[in-house]
């Protein structure tokens, strides 16, 4: 499929800055999945919306402050003493976690990366975070080893030295208050270098009247990485290959969405990553043959879900407007339809909807 049927103008204007002063009060275009129809709403709206049998699915997952600024070290000897060899080095490098790999082993974007070499060293702080290029990878990925000479340990200085990873279309700095708002309410498992967006629009409040309309939740985890924002680069969809994203789905979430499936009830995924880990999970019980429709445990999602994809679990879809001509709107577009997808996105422009991390949402159904 060509890379342009996925194309929509959006003005500028329209790309959300900074989150609105509360969290449900985002806009929502409720969609009709077959016939197309739309209707404007409010996000607050949603619990009335629903029919009280759902299972709504949701990415826990926490978003850690990925992006951490240093200096140059130089690089390690290879004497005995591994003692630094001196250089004169200036300038800011930053550091953009992307996925962790091992106990305090981490990918991740290194700038300006073609200055940095295999056993260079950066320092974070006043030294109380120091990172190493152990091995370079593919898509300008390093492979970065981190100690700290804190007794808090590596984790406790990420987050007291890291920014929040604001997406670039978000054009300015990250602020404090950005800390609580690039976060779900229901945020509970640390380690995404994004925000599962769609859930962002949910408080207390609203997920209590979710609960007492009838609908069951259900929570899985995915650490939303590179995979899910990483541009489209060759002229069609086959050319893609998708970033592996680590997911997991507990055995109580796995039963749960069981006994939905084979009750006919509608299982509401919030969020493009509930729907790639769901289905996913689904594609690794086939292959096994498993008795149940998703299997549980720790995986890495390398599906890229594109139009003509058969879905085995997601009946329904909440989810943020996203960019033009990414994986996450070819997966909006295999849930729906491309046609009538874009015509939505026309709507949503022409309305004056908020766009993307911080804007507003669709409910697909």
């Amino acid at each position: 499929m060509r890379l342009d049927l996925l194309d929509y103008d959006l003005p500028p204007a329209q790309i959300a800055q900074r989150p609105l002063p509360r969290r449900d009060g985002s806009r929502l275009l409720a969609m009709e999945r077959v016939s197309g129809k739309l209707a404007d709403r409010m996000f607050a709206e949603l619990p009335s919306l629903l029919r009280g049998d759902e299972l709504m699915v949701l990415n826990n997952a926490r978003v850690i402050p990925a992006r951490l600024f240093g200096r140059r070290l130089g690089v390690f000897s290879d004497a005995p003493a591994r003692a630094t060899r001196q250089e004169h080095l200036s300038g800011t490098v930053e550091v953009f976690l992307a996925r962790q790999v091992g106990p305090d082993l981490w990918e991740a974007l290194v700038r300006p990366g073609r200055k940095m070499k295999t056993g260079e060293r950066v320092v974070f702080g006043e030294g109380e975070l120091e990172g190493e290029i152990i091995t370079r990878g593919e898509f300008g990925l390093r492979t970065v080893r981190f100690t700290s000479r804190d007794p808090g340990g590596v984790a406790a200085q990420m987050e007291r030295l890291g920014h929040v990873p604001l997406p670039p279309y978000i054009d300015r700095e990250d602020e404090s208050a950005d800390r609580e708002r690039y976060q779900t309410v229901f945020a509970s498992r640390p380690g995404a270098v994004a925000a599962p967006t769609a859930g962002l629009h949910f408080t207390p409040e609203v997920l209590s009247a979710i609960r007492a309309r009838g609908v069951e939740l259900c929570e899985i985890t995915l650490d939303v990485g590179l995979g899910t924002f990483q541009p489209i680069h060759s002229d069609t969809l086959e050319g893609h290959v998708m970033h592996a994203e680590s997911y997991e789905i507990s055995e109580r979430a796995a039963q749960q969405i069981q006994a939905a499936h084979s009750a006919l009830r509608p299982i509401l995924a919030v969020g493009t990553t509930v729907v790639r880990a769901l289905e996913d999970a689904a594609l690794r019980a086939a292959d096994v043959s498993a008795d149940t429709l998703v299997r549980s445990g720790k995986a890495e999602a390398r599906l890229f879900i594109v139009p003509g994809f058969p879905f085995r679990v997601v009946n329904a879809l909440l989810t943020n407007f996203h960019l033009p001509k990414s994986t996450l709107l070819a997966l909006v577009c295999a849930f729906a339809g491309r046609e009538r997808v874009l015509a939505a996105y026309r709507h949503a422009v022409e309305a004056g909807y908020r766009f993307y991390s911080y804007g507003d949402c669709m409910l697909i159904r």
